[in-house]
């Protein structure tokens, strides 16, 4: 059986995944290299679930969202036998090195395997742009945009009523994309994980805002931005990394605005609306220097580690680097932020 490459996509999607598919199997194809995808992450490398893929295969895909892999957040470790699995899958296929796409818990997974012995390369892949060793993640460029368009046009509808919009945008432990769109889109008042949210002040702000005749005000909260150290969350239930659903702090802060400051206020959830659709050119440009990046670091043997974007250059980073810790919004991005509130 010739060597081959495999290549999986695992978390939540995001705009930009199939362009990376596309560039791996482009670049993989000029070398003369096979290469297999795994359906659904992880759980495609455990089930021995794959897809062939080829130039026609690819072909019409660099501007579709999602993945034509599909994803799961699957957690090999969780599965008594995932190990023995995934070692199992690789013998069977013949596979010369695994391309993982993916964030902080997937490339987790695959630093753990690689310290197995097992020869995997990563792709790093964070919506909200907070994984370590990378500036920016492919996804984030376009998730930035879709938010700063619908705080253009809550604009105008609360201006219209006079009212109070509240945004709640995605960002589960970093507060990038709020911060991002928010400054884009000239938001009133930006709210971060990184910050516990004070409402008095956010309040102080909108009433000063209203006596010199603004009578309305946009507030972008992130999802997982905190009343003094607490997540507001959807449900208990956590997923197989061990992570809690978060969302609704939107409805509950537009209450305590109303109540506070007696300022009809609506609360806007954008959600998945964000993660879907075509990525700009950033993103597409980004996946795509990624896509044959990843290859080169196959070529090198460079087995443990992944691509990233530093400057404009795309270079590597070990896995557990970029999985060692998360990457937050800076103070002193932040305090530029600030500058424009009210």
């Amino acid at each position: 059986m010739a060597m081959q490459i495999g290549i999986l996509t695992g978390g939540g999607d995001c705009p930009g995944l199939n362009a990376v598919i596309r560039a791996a199997v482009k670049g993989a194809s000029k070398k003369g290299w096979p290469i297999i995808g795994f359906k659904n992450g992880w759980k495609g490398v455990i089930d021995r679930e794959t897809v062939t893929l080829n130039d026609q295969a690819v072909s019409g895909i660099l501007h579709r969202g999602g993945t034509i892999l599909g994803t799961s957040r699957t957690n090999p470790y969780k599965d008594p036998q995932g190990l023995a699995k995934v070692k199992e899958t690789f013998k069977a296929l013949n596979l010369h090195t695994l391309i993982a796409v993916g964030g902080e818990d997937t490339l987790g997974v695959a630093a753990k395997l690689v310290a197995e012995g097992l020869p995997i390369v990563g792709v790093p892949k964070t919506i909200d742009n907070d994984l370590s060793g990378t500036d920016f993640t492919f996804g984030f460029d376009t998730a930035v945009n879709i938010a700063m368009e619908c705080i253009d046009r809550l604009h105008t509808t609360a201006e219209s009523h006079n009212r109070v919009m509240v945004v709640e945008i995605m960002g589960r432990h970093a507060g990038w994309i709020a911060t991002y769109a928010g400054l884009a889109g000239g938001a009133d008042v930006i709210l971060i994980p990184e910050i516990p949210v004070n409402v008095d002040q956010v309040c102080t702000i909108i009433k000063k805002r209203h006596a010199r005749g603004k009578l309305f005000s946009i507030v972008a909260v992130a999802e997982g931005a905190k009343f003094a150290g607490k997540d507001v969350v959807q449900e208990q239930q956590l997923d197989q990394f061990g992570h809690v659903r978060l969302g609704g702090i939107g409805q509950i802060l537009s209450e305590m605005i109303e109540k506070k400051t007696g300022f009809e206020t609506r609360a806007t959830v954008l959600g998945h609306i964000q993660r879907g659709g075509s990525p700009t050119a950033f993103d597409r440009v980004l996946a795509t220097r990624f896509g044959i990046g990843v290859l080169d670091l196959i070529e090198q043997k460079k087995f443990g580690y992944m691509v990233s974007l530093q400057g404009n250059k795309i270079v590597s980073v070990r896995l557990e680097e970029a999985t060692g810790g998360l990457k937050l919004v800076p103070q002193e991005f932040y305090k530029l932020s600030e500058i424009f509130f009210g």
